[in-house]
């Protein structure tokens, strides 16, 4: 079958190539995700490259240790508090799927875990005959016995939904059971969700997602589900949630119109929803001792008093929705600070803030006393990243990590808010560090911003302009990229010699929401710029030059490496494009592309005159001298749609540009769904780089 298949696609051609926004697409039907064509074309490509990578020297030596290190019994076992227990999941090289196990917070803390098995995944996926991924749970408070796991076919977006037992470790007889959806689900409580799922013609978004909500009752069929809340097609989605406050619960409809914008109501039975008036692209953490949380994305002036952009502020919540809108302040960035993604957490009586000050971390506690926030400065390590890893409202202990690039990942746990710390374990040291240095440099951009890059350089270094270098980037979602330590990076590329770019372009959080809005929709040129600049500043420095500098991202950021691969050809040796948007045409046609509009525009509008300047599968010219890049993708990636890649590939091919193209059949957007995937992935991208960049 595919080797008929293969001899129809092969006389595929262009019809038409060249000028921007005026291409006719010719390879639509790679877009067909399990077609027998697409497929088949997959498998040739796979074939041609698979055959070169796996067959260089460095590619064996990288699987092996990569494997070793994923499956290393020395990782620490990140912590999820759920009452008295501390629950993990964990993947080795016996248990390739997972464990889901727990254990007592005294015995996690003693560094002596005596672990129980709640679910044993390889065995259900055996059991089952599926290629089940786990994709987390949700438990029921306060004691969390009945818990909803989400598990997906392959690594998916896509899950089902099964409600499982953690006293008797199993499914639940006759329990709630939603079908592979990208849905929403919220306990109300024990024989009631909240429920958005895909219930047939016009329940889901032009996203994908949940467009209604609804309550289900236990015993009923979940078709029979009474929609409560409804939004529109168009939006990217609507749900209906429980949120608690220590023993007090509240629920919110959330009705997200864009990616970056959401109206959030209080819940009422008869439909009566009470909006809560704040701005649609702040951010709502929830309740904090009867407080609201609110971070601001803009600036905000109600009742005649300004709030800063970026201010993380609170107020009684019951007096809000009465009419008040006098505020407290808790935080207020500078031009040098921000508040990450995920920086906000609280216990009982604290709230805990992880701020980046010029893209390195700074942990602070927070108390409301006599109407004001008290902060307390925690005092961690210095010039890394800190990771907030779990805290729960009923107690006031939570966790934290810390890590640098030459520094490996330490889990710490503090006590009564961070009065005390207290270090539980650290990774090992995956790779020789000795003789590595990490700089922080800030380049020039095209309308003069000044941007941060951190450059790791490897034992030995002299400026010559000859060391094989690797930039890393994203810019997009207000996303951050902050230090953190890489074995793999360690070992295959900084202890063979490499240097290592970590670039904090526009478009990313790494200075809060200004510096993301700053490269939005019309403005993301500067995205583009920003890493242009950061490659410049390496070569006036020494430290590279372009036969030896590759790039590399994903996802959005494959956006960016299929930008640099067709704007500035002439900075790159290699270019690595993982999971990409390349196709901004038709983005929002594919999957999940409609959520990002916020982010990119509607190329359906004149917003294409902007898009298209950029747009990478529609600015191929068949006489430029491309390096030879190394596109991934997956084909259950249900997220960012792995035609973007497919279609890249065939029409730089139908041009005449040589490249390499792997894409896993499993794996979802993260491109893998295992270790030994992994291990797999990462060991032909840097053997890939090696023999592109390499002496």
């Amino acid at each position: 079958m595919f080797k008929q298949a293969l001899v129809t696609v092969a006389f595929v051609s262009l019809t038409a190539c060249s000028s921007k926004g005026s291409v006719e697409d010719s390879y639509l039907w790679l877009e067909d995700v399990e077609g027998e064509q697409a497929l088949a074309w997959v498998e040739q490509q796979n074939t041609e490259s698979l055959g070169y990578l796996e067959a260089l020297p460095e590619f064996a030596p990288f699987y092996d240790r990569n494997l070793e290190i994923y499956n290393s019994d020395e990782r620490f076992a990140s912590p999820a508090l759920l009452g008295d227990y501390v629950y993990n999941y964990w993947k080795d090289a016996t248990n390739t799927r997972g464990l889901w196990r727990r254990t007592t917070l005294d015995d996690y803390v003693s560094g002596d875990a005596n672990w129980d098995v709640v679910l044993n995944l390889d065995a259900l996926a055996m059991a089952e005959n599926e290629d089940w991924v786990w994709k987390g749970s949700d438990c029921l408070r306060p004691d969390y016995q009945r818990c909803l796991l989400s598990l997906s076919r392959g690594g998916a977006d896509a899950v089902v939904i099964r409600e499982f037992d953690t006293e008797t470790r199993s499914f639940v007889d006759d329990g709630f059971i939603v079908a592979e959806a990208k849905s929403r689900l919220s306990w109300v409580d024990e024989d009631t969700l909240f429920v958005g799922s895909d219930f047939g013609d016009g329940s889901l978004t032009d996203s994908g997602y949940p467009r209604t909500s609804r309550v289900w009752k236990r015993g009923d069929p979940i078709a029979e589900a009474k929609e409560v809340f409804a939004g529109e097609k168009e939006d990217v989605a609507a749900t209906v949630y429980r949120g608690w406050d220590g023993d007090r619960y509240y629920d919110v409809v959330h009705r997200t119109p864009t990616f970056f914008t959401a109206m959030r109501y209080v819940y009422a039975e008869d439909g009566a929803h009470r909006k809560i008036d704040i701005p649609d692209d702040s951010q709502f953490h929830g309740l904090m001792n009867g407080r609201m949380i609110l971070e601001l994305k803009t600036d905000w002036q109600p009742a005649d008093t300004n709030y800063a952009q970026g201010s993380l502020m609170s107020i009684d919540f019951d007096d809000f929705m009465a009419g008040s809108r006098d505020f407290d302040l808790i935080y207020v960035p500078t031009m040098h600070s921000a508040i990450p993604r995920r920086g906000v957490e609280w216990t009982r009586d604290y709230l805990i803030l992880n701020e980046l000050d010029d893209v390195t971390s700074k942990l602070s506690r927070f108390e409301f006393v006599d109407g004001a926030w008290l902060r307390t400065d925690i005092q961690t390590e210095t010039l890394g990243s800190i990771t907030l890893v779990s805290a729960a409202d009923d107690s006031n202990v939570f966790f934290f990590s810390y890590e640098g690039f030459l520094r490996p990942d330490t889990l710490f746990v503090a006590n009564d808010g961070g009065k005390s710390i207290e270090p539980l374990s650290s990774l090992p040291s995956f790779f020789d560090a000795e003789g590595m240095t990490v700089e922080q440099h800030f380049a020039s951009s095209k309308d003069g911003t000044q941007v941060p890059y951190f450059l790791v350089l490897p034992r030995n270094f002299e400026p010559g302009g000859d060391t094989p270098t690797l930039i890393y980037g994203y810019g997009g979602f207000q996303i951050s990229l902050t230090p953190g330590y890489s074995a793999t990076v360690g070992h295959a590329w900084l202890e063979r010699g490499g240097a290592y770019v970590v670039a904090n372009i526009r478009g990313g959080g790494e200075y809060g929401p200004r510096w993301h809005h700053a490269a939005l929709k019309e403005n993301r040129q500067r995205a583009y710029d920003d890493m242009a600049a950061v490659a410049e500043d390496l070569f006036s420095r020494e430290v590279t030059s372009p036969e030896h500098l590759g790039v590399r991202g994903g996802s959005n950021g494959g956006l960016l490496t299929g930008v640099m691969l067709t704007q500035r050809p002439d900075l790159w040796g290699a270019v690595v494009v993982q999971v990409p948007l390349l196709d901004m045409k038709r983005f929002s046609h594919l999957l999940a592309g409609a959520s990002w509009m916020g982010e990119y525009g509607d190329p359906d509008t004149s917003d294409w005159e902007y898009i298209k300047e950029y747009s990478p599968y529609d600015n191929i010219e068949k006489d430029a001298d491309y390096p030879k890049a190394f596109f991934t993708t997956s084909t259950r990636d249900d997220r960012v749609h792995p035609a973007h890649a497919r279609k890249m590939v065939a029409r730089m091919k139908e041009l005449g540009h040589d490249l390499y193209y792997y894409e896993n059949t499993v794996g979802g957007h993260a491109g893998a769904s295992d270790n030994t995937q992994a291990a797999r992935l990462q060991a032909l991208i840097y053997s890939y780089l090696w023999d592109q960049l390499g002496d």
